[in-house]
């Protein structure tokens, strides 16, 4: 994989590499920056998934009906 860089974005990562900064090379910069995404996407995915699950659980029993599997069929085709 190759990624180039220049001006400004170049100049930022030569700043957090090397002696001047918090990584030895532009591979683990470049690591690091896709594990904090990666797991920034997990966390937005889990708390929707938790947002999701408090509204369903907060639901009144009250409010469900019984769907067969017919119904849950044709509500999706």
């Amino acid at each position: 994989m190759t990624v180039r860089l220049s001006g400004e974005l170049s100049d930022f990562v030569a700043n957090n590499v090397d002696k001047n900064g918090s990584y030895e090379n532009i591979s683990e910069y470049v690591r690091s920056l896709i594990r904090n995404d990666k797991n920034r996407f997990e966390k937005e995915a889990f708390e929707r998934l938790k947002a999701e699950l408090t509204l369903a659980f907060s639901t009144p029993d009250s409010s469900y009906s019984v769907l067969s599997v017919e119904d849950i069929f044709s509500r999706n085709s």
